[in-house]
């Protein structure tokens, strides 16, 4: 059959309109392979770090008629599966997923079975024959050396560090930059004031009390992220020491919350909303050129930025 006239084709666009007509996503799905639509998974979506990234990465998604899939892992490396092979049911185009909690094994496991990925916060190499997981990163160990270092330059000598979760990437890397730093200053590194928490205000707030009874003598401490450290500020009213004349805290990500507590927060700045725009044009291209057998891990690494403000002068 040939081609329909430019009249005819006008006058069954008209009928379609006025009839409401809209075309069918699913059958153009399967006629084109794509799905339109995207997953964005995160650890825990009522962290303000977290928003803002997906904000960004959304922002993205929709100006390139996509929509997107918002997953929240309540930092559950077996719920992170389950959404993980969920998004996989549901044929979804690609998948942007922040700081992971899952080891390396498993995540090369169920990554296997997306076709375009791009992780934040965590870097993994592409096994054989595997396709690469683009990456966007912050530089934590930078970040983590820039806090650790302000808090020794402003006199203090004895620095806790409220790590965050065990299992994450950018705590561990933080505490690289805090070992970097102490070691820079010619001090000894002090396992013992290192403990893990949860990422939010209430694991801030007990780690901080358990960490500053057992050792009064801390003058500082570094906090993994703002929750963590607007928690330590909560245990420092508990036990009666004043921040910063008697202790100093020092947290990361400048969330908006930073600048509303009192005192406000001495905190690493992260790009949040960067990191969600970056992390999705990556994973727009890996989707354009997803004919590729095995693509190349494209990575992007962002800066952090240390803001001083009353509780770390």
């Amino acid at each position: 059959m040939g081609e329909i006239s430019p009249q005819t084709r006008a006058r069954v666009l008209r009928i379609a309109e006025e009839m409401g007509y809209r075309p069918s996503s699913i059958a153009r799905g399967l006629a084109t392979r794509r799905t339109r639509t995207l997953g964005l998974v995160v650890p825990d979506v009522a962290n303000p770090f977290f928003s803002d990234v997906a904000r960004g990465a959304e922002h993205v998604a929709y100006k390139a008629g996509y929509n997107v899939f918002l997953c929240n892992t309540d930092e559950d490396p077996q719920r992170e599966l389950a959404v993980l092979q969920s998004l996989e049911e549901k044929r979804v185009d690609g998948v942007v997923l922040c700081s992971s909690r899952l080891d390396s094994d498993a995540l090369h496991k169920v990554l296997a079975h997306h076709s375009a990925v791009v992780l934040i916060n965590r870097r993994l190499e592409p096994m054989d024959g595997e396709n690469g997981a683009g990456a966007v990163v912050l530089d934590d160990v930078i970040g983590g050396h820039m806090v650790t270092q302000h808090l020794l330059d402003s006199g203090h000598r004895a620095v806790g560090f409220l790590a965050g979760p065990p299992a994450s990437r950018s705590g561990r890397s933080r505490a690289g930059g805090y070992r970097a730093a102490l070691a820079d200053a010619g001090l000894t590194y002090n396992p013992e004031w290192v403990v893990f928490c949860s990422a939010d205000v209430d694991g801030g707030h007990q780690a901080a009390r358990d960490l500053l009874t057992d050792y009064p003598e801390l003058t500082a401490l570094f906090c993994y992220n703002d929750l963590v450290a607007v928690g330590a500020l909560h245990a420092c009213a508990d036990l009666g020491r004043c921040v910063p004349d008697d202790l100093a805290v020092a947290g990361f990500d400048d969330i908006l919350l930073a600048a509303l507590v009192t005192p406000p927060l001495t905190t690493c700045r992260v790009p949040r909303y960067e990191l969600g725009e970056q992390a999705m044009r990556l994973l727009l291209n890996q989707i354009a050129g997803s004919s590729d057998k095995v693509r190349p891990c494209d990575e992007i690494v962002l800066r952090p930025e240390l803001v001083v403000r009353t509780s770390a002068p």
